[in-house]
């Protein structure tokens, strides 16, 4: 068996932590305080899967590279997965009211729903609901 990392961490770059915090923080999310000051927070997606929001300067320190505009090109989607088609949509409900822009429009495959969003600083987020009942079974 390959390689089976036990947790991870996403890495994303803020222009404004504390608006950050807030913005996701408005959506549902936690955040561990331990991992938490000016520079940089830990905001727990489960017990396994973090996304650290680092504030722009602080963030540059890890890499030689330019930081991309999320606003204008996108690197990266984060996709999660919801417990149910109510769900994805009080979640982008609640991103959108907080401050964030529809990326999408509602995507129905009738088993796969899903909706996105993007945050404060034009990240992507994808919130899906699989309907594995849907799925072919085995007698």
């Amino acid at each position: 068996m390959g390689l089976q990392a036990r947790q991870l961490y996403l890495n994303l770059p803020v222009k404004d932590l504390n608006k950050s915090v807030e913005f996701f923080t408005q959506i549902g999310f936690e955040f561990n305080q331990q991992f938490t000051d000016e520079n940089a927070t830990c905001m727990v997606i489960n017990e396994n899967t973090f996304v650290m929001l680092l504030a722009e300067d602080f963030f540059k320190t890890f890499t030689k590279k330019d930081i991309s505009n999320a606003e204008k090109s996108t690197e990266v989607i984060v996709a999660l997965s919801a417990d149910s088609r109510e769900q994805v949509d009080e979640i982008v409900n609640k991103a959108l009211a907080a401050g964030g822009k529809q990326s999408n429009e509602p995507i129905d495959h009738g088993f796969m729903y899903g909706w996105s969003f993007q945050d404060l600083d034009g990240h992507l987020w994808e919130l899906t609901y699989m309907d594995e009942s849907a799925f072919g079974q085995e007698n």
